[in-house]
């Protein structure tokens, strides 16, 4: 698949799994469900490390001592931004594997403040949440009132 349509895709797409249908009756956060979202991790976690890959030897192969002072401070911009793209990746990775933690100690999909389910959509939607829409919700409202 090119690049530039695996990028456009999310992250259920890039893990090559369908939106999970729970059966009637089935427990949240059963073993098929755990298995459904440690899958979806694995592909994120394995296509960042991919993207963190192809910078690398991007910049190595880049790396030209330009005599030009422009040329040099253009290229100087570039690499800055993709290293700051490349935090942020390293970052997530870093969230990943610590949501895989979580599925490993049957600690996954519940609100680390108030401990209510998150919900299957939530989770498929943003993987490494660990709050329920009420509790982020909140948050997200308070921190707004710090701000302004």
């Amino acid at each position: 698949m090119p690049e530039s349509k695996k990028k456009a895709l999310g992250i259920l797409a890039i893990a090559g799994v369908e939106p999970y249908q729970a059966k009637t009756g089935e427990e949240y956060m059963s073993p098929e469900q755990t298995e459904h979202f440690t899958k979806i991790l694995s592909a994120w976690r394995n296509q960042l490390r991919e993207e963190v890959d192809r910078t690398v030897h991007h910049m190595q192969d880049e790396a030209a001592n330009f005599p030009d002072p422009v040329d040099r401070a253009s290229q100087e911009e570039e690499f800055s931004l993709e290293l700051r793209n490349r935090d942020r990746e390293r970052r997530l990775i870093k969230k990943i594997e610590k949501t895989l933690d979580k599925i490993e100690e049957d600690d996954f999909g519940f609100c680390d403040s108030c401990g209510v389910e998150i919900g299957i959509r939530r989770l498929e939607a943003r993987p490494t949440a660990d709050l329920c829409i009420d509790c982020k919700t909140l948050a997200e409202i308070k921190e707004k009132q710090m701000q302004g």
